[in-house]
């Protein structure tokens, strides 16, 4: 996911921007959580932060400051329920290149159903958050199973408990995840088969790469 983000989005993509600010913010916590007990180490690793723009050392800005716009109801709770499909997805390859795969998700309408949403808008998505999570090459998410879906298909059955607001919102929601090889190419530059050739990047890096072009 973070590899993805930072080596394959464009320079000012906002998920490449998001993901450094996440890097960045776990940086600075991590740093002031061991500095009382490795004072030196901490004022070290402070000090060589490039994007520091004071220097008075970590003792002198104040002690963990974490903003209370990182919590956001729900997050926590689509973050983990992708994480529980997604090792369903795994264990039903055995140890193979995830990559070869596409996932199609199947979510009864409901709240986990929409949670799912918030991670990826459009049905079927290779760029998209929660195929971010599935590690897979493009993720399908439906409210149904298909209906050429073959009768040998290897269909993994699951269930995932949301609680919410501490508990006042709470319902356990089932999931199918279905796993099947990707029909497409190798993309040479993100590795992900999106491509239509193997010898042609994706449309995502097709779209990166002319940006790019158009910024110099």
């Amino acid at each position: 996911l973070l590899s993805c983000r930072l080596y394959c989005e464009e320079a000012k993509d906002p998920k490449r921007r998001s993901c450094q600010t996440v890097l960045a913010e776990a940086l600075d916590i991590i740093i002031r959580s061991f500095a009382p007990i490795l004072p030196h180490l901490a004022e070290e690793v402070f000090q060589y932060i490039p994007y520091k723009k004071d220097s008075e050392g970590v003792f002198r800005t104040g002690w963990i400051n974490a903003s209370s716009a990182w919590k956001k109801p729900g997050i926590e709770e689509a973050i983990e329920g992708a994480c529980a499909m997604r090792d369903s997805f795994l264990g039903s390859i055995s140890g193979k290149n995830a990559l070869e795969y596409e996932v199609i998700i199947v979510i009864e309408p409901g709240l986990l159903f929409e949670l799912m949403e918030a991670l990826q808008a459009e049905e079927t998505s290779s760029v998209s958050q929660l195929n971010e999570i599935m590690m897979a090459s493009q993720t399908t998410l439906l409210s149904e199973l298909p209906k050429e879906t073959p009768s040998d298909a290897n269909i993994i059955k699951g269930t995932f408990l949301i609680n919410l607001e501490g508990g006042d919102i709470c319902e356990q929601s089932s999931y199918k995840v279905i796993a099947q090889p990707i029909a497409k190419a190798k993309c040479p530059r993100c590795r992900r088969y999106t491509a239509e050739a193997s010898s042609t990047p994706c449309p995502r890096c097709l779209q990166v790469l002319a940006a790019g072009k158009g910024s110099t």
